[in-house]
């Protein structure tokens, strides 16, 4: 049984600033969560978003709080005795909230794996791959520093897939910019993420452009909303679309399949609510002929790891996947890093997720956030009331 659940804030800096249509980010803040149970093992689990509220409905505080007020009491209150049992409560007393739910699984399945000696992948069908290949985000929006950063990468044997961040500049700046990193890497792999920026007009002139341009994948052209627009561009180009945001729980990827609207796939283990349910969407992706691609939600090592488990266990994995987020944080939270070489991410092997976590570094970062927002609250910021 759960003997405790904590919910920890975990802001880490980035090593540079990287820039999204939605928002530009300096600092990541990593939401853990740490359980541990009546008979001596503890899982810990990710729930990280991008951007705060930016990028999705859920932020780092928001969901640290669903938790510590409703999760939490729930599970320790009816002590489900399995992982399956726990999101069966969790499911039906609790809307939504799929990046939190995605942290309590983990969480549980860290632990179920550890009690019974072997790694998740094996409690989510068994992995038909040990070794994925990790493609490297340009963000930093300036087209030298890009190239520069690109050869570096290749040179040092990290990366040599690419993907370009583009939708905050006029259309005609990002293509230009994409164009010219591709013509520097004739030989590389180069996709662009839109981030929903664009409207369909301007998709069908930006997608002609990259097609043009030798650009291997175009993610989330335009709005989540327009599901048909997406399977206009779809049906029009040659060039590989990608369904990113509009991919959400399973039930909104079976009617995406089933309507085929993307090429693409990008699942993701918090987006889809949970590592089981990213399971399941690459499944129906599979029967529907849809290429997957692995992505992220520039998660922490505990998320990336988690992650990894789930994308090993898919038989096509077409676009390989993103896994880079612990490479963009100035500081890790493992005693061991992920193994990162020859241009990917080894899956951790050991019991449960695989990794051991750094707990003394990892709460003591929870602490500064607390020491932090304390100091904010008293200097008046967050009052709701004038003085």
């Amino acid at each position: 049984m759960i003997r405790s659940i904590n919910t920890l804030l975990v802001p880490i800096p980035t090593i540079r600033e990287h820039k999204l249509a939605c928002t530009v980010m300096r600092e990541q803040t990593l939401v853990l969560v740490h359980i541990q149970t009546e008979d001596g093992y503890e899982g810990w689990g990710e729930a990280t978003t991008i951007g705060g509220l930016n990028y999705a409905e859920e932020s780092p505080h928001s969901i640290k709080i669903n938790i510590d007020t409703y999760f939490t009491p729930l599970l320790l209150k009816e002590s489900p005795t399995t992982t399956a049992k726990a999101m069966q409560l969790l499911n039906k007393h609790i809307s939504g909230n799929r990046f939190a739910k995605c942290a309590i699984e983990t969480a549980l399945l860290d632990i179920e794996g550890k009690r019974l000696g072997i790694p998740v992948s094996e409690l989510l069908g068994g992995r038909v791959r040990d070794e994925l290949e990790v493609a490297w985000t340009l963000a930093s929006g300036n087209t030298e520093k890009d190239i520069a950063e690109a050869k570096q990468m290749i040179e040092q044997k990290k990366h040599r897939i690419f993907k370009l961040k583009i939708g905050s500049n006029p259309i005609d700046e990002d293509i230009a910019h994409v164009l010219a990193i591709k013509q520097a890497l004739p030989e590389y792999r180069v996709t662009v993420d839109v981030n929903q920026a664009w409207t369909e007009l301007e998709a069908m002139k930006g997608v002609k452009l990259l097609q043009a341009g030798g650009i291997d994948l175009i993610e989330q052209p335009i709005s989540m909303r327009n599901r048909a627009g997406l399977k206009r561009l779809k049906e029009n180009f040659d060039v590989a679309i990608m369904a990113d945001e509009i991919v959400q729980d399973p039930q909104n990827a079976f009617h995406l399949a089933a309507e085929h609207c993307a090429d693409v796939f990008a699942v993701k283990i918090n987006q889809a609510g949970g590592l089981k349910a990213a399971c399941l969407i690459g499944q129906m992706a599979q029967l529907a002929g849809i290429e997957l691609y692995g992505g992220t939600m520039l998660e922490g090592p505990i998320g990336t790891a988690a992650s990894a488990h789930v994308f090993s266990t898919y038989p096509s994995l077409a676009f390989d996947t993103e896994l880079f987020g612990p490479l963009l944080l100035t500081d890790d939270v493992l005693v061991r890093p992920l193994d990162y070489n020859n241009f990917g991410l080894t899956v951790p092997t050991a019991p449960g997720l695989g990794i051991e976590v750094d707990n003394d570094k990892i709460y003591h970062y929870a602490e500064r956030s607390l020491l932090s927002a304390s100091h904010v609250n008293s200097q008046g910021y967050f009052a709701t009331e004038k003085s």
